[in-house]
């Protein structure tokens, strides 16, 4: 287990669900990995990521589906890509990343509760 944090140190992580509307192999990575770009809805709109879920996805797969992803995280340069927005997962038995959504289609920009 790690540091316990306060209530209040929760709620200042954004975390939302957006949908994928585009996708593409990211070749330029250190390790296999998909370009996206998530749509949060209305006051957030589309943001952009890379993640290393190449094992269980094509950028084909990811399109139209939801993701959750920390929407307050300052903007970060991985490699020549600018990634805006953390998508969250967990680990398979063999390591890889498997993403988080919700289990029934929610309207897009709906925050984590």
């Amino acid at each position: 287990m790690t540091d316990e944090i306060s209530f209040d140190d929760f709620l200042k992580v954004d975390i939302r669900v957006g949908r994928v509307t585009r996708a593409e192999p990211f070749p330029e990575a250190r390790k296999p990995a998909i370009k996206m770009w998530i749509d949060f809805g209305g006051d957030i709109g589309e943001r952009k990521t890379s993640a290393q879920v190449t094992a269980h996805y094509t950028p084909e797969s990811l399109l139209g589906r939801q993701v959750m992803g920390v929407v307050n995280f300052p903007p970060r340069q991985i490699g020549p890509f600018m990634s805006e927005v953390l998508v969250l997962g967990l680990p398979d038995a063999d390591g890889e990343i498997v993403l988080l959504r919700p289990d029934q289609d929610v309207p897009d920009g709906g925050r984590m509760h």
